[in-house]
């Protein structure tokens, strides 16, 4: 099956190109997005060199930082805009996500419409971590489960497979969520529309370098993303 994989970087020079090449091994006949918002460090032109000696790369650049949504909202445009493209893999390019995971979620994907690789189903881990992200994390799975009954270990899991069918059927054209609570909603949406979700075990590690995204804007988006998500889908 004929697949991409999109990557949203912003200031990621010490990871990409490394990165790039791990998943060359692991997938070498993937497809390889990446979406940089202008990154001060030089992200987007480490991309575009490799592009040139790598017809397989390819670099969507975008003039601002506008978020992880927006980010991923361009990058699945580009996507279907290639109708023989089957499956879309989302990953971090920090080294959290290991592209060693890949072929085992696209064995799932012989039985589930959705691939979530997840911390915390059966034979998940974290590794890394400060005692206080490890909580917010959890906190935040439950909370998102509880009030939305998404019916998946890692809500807020940011390392998805998903056939592209379902991105047809979902549509794209609109997110309410920009950050990271981007990747509930798209969850939810696809549920929402009858996919067949399927979680791998992973060991989630530390970013390798740069600093985490996180911000307290986040963090409160988050907390009110599985209440609109909620009503929404019960209006």
């Amino acid at each position: 099956m004929k697949m991409t994989i999109l990557i949203p970087t912003y200031n990621e020079a010490g990871n990409i190109e490394s990165l790039l090449e791990r998943i060359s091994e692991y997938v070498p006949d993937a497809n390889i997005l990446v979406i940089d918002d202008n990154s001060p460090d030089g992200t987007g032109a480490i991309v575009a060199k490799i592009a040139e000696r790598n017809p397989r790369v390819h670099l969507l650049a975008r003039e601002r930082k506008e978020g992880l949504g927006r980010a991923y909202m361009n990058g699945f445009t580009e996507v279907l805009k290639d109708p023989s493209v089957e499956m879309v893999v989302i990953m971090d390019a920090d080294f959290s996500h290991d592209p060693s995971y890949i072929p085992e979620m696209i064995r799932a994907a012989s039985r589930a419409d959705v691939v979530i690789a997840s911390r915390y189903c059966k034979g998940g881990a974290l590794e890394g971590w400060t005692t206080w992200r490890r909580w917010l994390s959890r906190f935040a799975n439950g909370y998102c489960r509880a009030i939305t009954g998404l019916p998946v270990h890692d809500t807020t899991a940011g390392f998805i497979l998903i056939k592209t069918a379902l991105l047809r059927k979902a549509g794209i054209t609109h997110f309410d969520a920009s950050g990271y609570a981007f990747l509930m909603e798209l969850k939810y949406r696809l549920w929402r529309d009858g996919a067949q979700i399927a979680e791998v075990p992973i060991t989630f590690k530390e970013r390798r370098e740069g600093i985490s995204k996180i911000s307290s804007n986040i963090i409160f988006e988050g907390v009110m993303a599985p209440w609109k998500l909620r009503f929404k889908g019960d209006a």
